[in-house]
């Protein structure tokens, strides 16, 4: 029999996802928009745009647009950095902090939903599965991805 891990694993994403926004809508937010303000309160400092496309793994115009919906629900704006006047930083507003703590127990409440029926062992044992793979999958694209800028190389 033929495994297909990555389509199993698309479909726990967009199960995750799903649950996600339907929990978060009563806020006026999508599980993504959550995930961002989670980050922004955790920040020791308050993150640029480039922050968050690092941390998600996503493009600049997905974090743009997310950012900007963001902004115009009056979640968070945005503040011109003291010391580098080109860097905008991003500061959560009252309305973003104010839903923080429903936000955390949405994560919480679907990250104990997928491990639901497992034993602290079989817990730990995903956990650590999910970790190796990642990061099987990441060192090969980062091989790839080396190997790529090398060929470039004028």
């Amino acid at each position: 029999m033929e495994r297909h891990f990555g389509h199993l694993l698309k479909l726990l994403y967009w199960y995750h996802e799903q649950s996600m926004n339907r929990a978060l809508t009563q806020m006026d937010l999508t599980a993504a928009q959550g995930r961002v303000l989670a980050y922004l309160s955790h920040s020791e400092t308050p993150p640029c745009a480039k922050d968050i496309e690092e941390m998600f793994h996503l493009s600049h115009p997905t974090v743009s647009g997310l950012l900007s919906r963001l902004e115009k629900k009056q979640f968070l704006e945005y503040r011109v950095d003291e010391a580098d006047r080109r860097v905008k930083r991003i500061l959560l507003l009252p309305k973003g902090r104010e839903c923080l703590s429903q936000i955390q127990q949405v994560i919480l409440a679907n990250d104990a939903r997928l491990i639901e029926g497992f034993t602290e062992e079989e817990a730990e044992e995903f956990d650590s599965y999910i970790h190796r793979a990642i990061q099987n999958v990441k060192e090969d694209l980062d091989l790839h991805l080396c190997c790529a800028k090398e060929d470039n190389r004028p």
